[in-house]
């Protein structure tokens, strides 16, 4: 599965790409990082930085100081987390839900026709390429949930056929391949794409779908020749990205690509 990606190229330079990141207020200790390293790390022409945002001052100032445009999440879809009745006496998954379905949006927030989703706690720490040789890279690990292929194949109307996780924290979509894949979920089902993913989720289970394995596998399925896939080398980390001395930061970039600064607590309902 490994693929040796060089430094930035010519040839990778030409391809331009946006970059969409959804984010709530307890995301402003990363995100700055997140955006930085994004425009550091990528070996292509990054075009607009797309965060989609509850309507929050905090936020909004953000996007200003570090040039990126900022997107109302109200005006994405036509509901609110708050419709999404996905929690349990533990647990409360609904806005993680959310930000995956508004993720599934970047094909109509983006211009490009090409787009980096990124999860607002992960930060690129070495150089990454996203488009090699004509191939979109998707860089992979080897674990998952099994309810993420439970319900991809409820979705999809078949089983999941790639032997990797596509659930890294970051991925590169087309925008033509997912408005394909949306379209062919609305004919599959006969409703709007985020309705059958809706239906398609089993809300007693905490990891009831995945964006990041369902258009993984999608294009797998049907356009295995136009990918490479490669490890992804991501360090999860319970701690505070500004705690991070330098050496920590040099210890690290010698063993992973990307670090990912979870709070996993936030999901557990007081």
């Amino acid at each position: 599965m490994t693929l040796v990606l060089p430094e930035k190229s010519k040839s990778s330079r030409k391809t331009k790409i946006d970059v969409l990141i959804p984010a709530i207020e307890k995301d402003l200790g990363t995100l700055p990082f997140v955006i930085d390293a994004v425009r550091k790390q990528s070996a292509h022409v990054i075009g607009n930085i797309y965060v989609v945002s509850p309507l929050k001052p905090s936020i909004i100032e953000l996007c200003r100081k570090k040039g990126c445009k900022f997107v109302d999440e109200k005006k994405v879809l036509p509901f609110t987390k708050d419709t999404i009745h996905y929690r349990s006496a533990k647990w409360d998954r609904a806005g993680w839900l959310y930000q995956q379905l508004l993720k599934l949006c970047g094909d109509r927030i983006c211009k490009e026709a090409f787009f980096l989703v990124i999860d607002a706690d992960t930060v690129l720490i070495r150089p990454h390429r996203f488009r090699s040789g004509g191939k979109t890279v998707l860089y992979c690990r080897n674990w998952s949930q099994d309810e993420y292929f439970n319900s991809y194949r409820r979705l999809m109307k078949r089983r999941a056929t790639a032997k990797v996780s596509f659930v890294t924290h970051y991925m590169l979509f087309e925008r033509a391949k997912l408005a394909e894949m949306k379209r062919l979920i609305e004919k599959q089902h006969g409703k709007k794409w985020y309705q059958a993913i809706l239906s398609s989720i089993d809300r007693k289970k905490q990891f009831g779908f995945s964006e990041y394995e369902t258009y993984g596998n999608f294009l797998y399925a049907r356009y295995r020749d136009q990918l490479h896939l490669t490890t992804n080398r991501n360090k999860g980390l319970q701690m505070s990205v500004r705690r991070m001395s330098g050496q920590r930061w040099t210890e690290l970039r010698g063993k992973y690509r990307s670090l990912s600064f979870h709070k996993r607590g936030i999901y557990k309902r007081k």
